[in-house]
Order: structure tokens, then sequence, then C-alpha cells
């Protein structure tokens, strides 16, 4: 039997579903999922992050490849940077483009490297790219699949 980690939120306290977006400009969660986290299971909470991770995934892995993962961890835990450690590793990068990327010099330094369409960008637009994008599938997502549903 595998034990799984309780699920955290994934709230990052900069929350606009107050404000009447659908989708969580901090975290990308729908306002159903944010009103409801305390009441969901271990199992509605997995189900949740994993989209999330699987989402952050594809965004940044379209930008920046990590070559040493080990490296990666080792730098983010020196810097202190909190992270979930039970995440892939490009949300680890993500947190921390989040913490510091207007002060990393070398990516090298981390055990990433930005893919070759992507060299010629400073890291605060790709940190900002990933957000958008990030936030762009999660609409789509909600648009596609949960909106219509709340149409009936």
């Amino acid at each position: 039997m595998v034990a799984f980690k309780p699920v955290k939120t994934p709230c990052v306290g900069i929350c606009s579903t107050g404000i009447g977006d659908s989708v969580c400009r901090g975290c990308k969660r729908f306002t159903h999922e944010v009103i409801h986290w305390n009441g969901y299971n271990e199992s509605q909470r997995r189900i949740i992050a994993q989209r999330l991770e699987s989402y952050l995934t594809q965004v940044v892995d379209n930008r920046i490849e990590v070559v040493d993962q080990a490296l990666l961890l080792a730098q983010i835990e020196h810097q202190q940077i909190q992270f979930k450690p039970e995440q892939p590793p490009q949300c680890w990068v993500f947190d921390l483009l989040r913490a510091g990327a207007s002060q990393i010099t070398s990516l090298a330094d981390y055990g990433i490297a930005l893919r070759r369409e992507w060299r010629d960008c400073a890291l605060t637009v790709i940190r900002d790219d990933i957000d958008k994008d990030f936030y762009a599938l999660s609409c789509a997502y909600y648009e596609r699949y949960i909106a219509p549903g709340l149409a009936e």
C-alpha cells in the first residue's frame, strides 16, 4: 500500500476569487475548489493538486529543462525557498523563479537550463509568462469542463 502525504492547500496568498474571478490568479484553483477546500477529502484534494501540477509541469518544461535534479533540490534547500518536495521538479523551478528570478545569474548553478527558443528572454519575463500560461490552462479547463455544467 502506498502512503501519501496529506495534500496541503495550493493557496499562495493571492486570491482573486473574492473579486469575482472563476479561476484564482494565485493558485489557479476554481472558485468552488477554493471555497470547499477544507471540506474535501484527501482523494479530492489530490485530484486537484495533480491537475495543477500537470499544468505547471507542462508550462515550465516548455521553457526550462531540469538538467540536474539533485543540484536543483540542493540549491532550493540551501536558499530556503518554500517548495513541496513531493511535486515534480518543474514545480520547484517555478517556486525558485517566484522567489528570485531577478537575482539568478547562472541557471547552471541551479541545475536548470533555458530551452533554445527562450535563451534570449529575461528570467523575470519567463517567470511571468509561465504564470500566465499556467493561468490560461486552468481557465481553458474551467471554460471547457466546469462552466457548461454550471449553466445547466
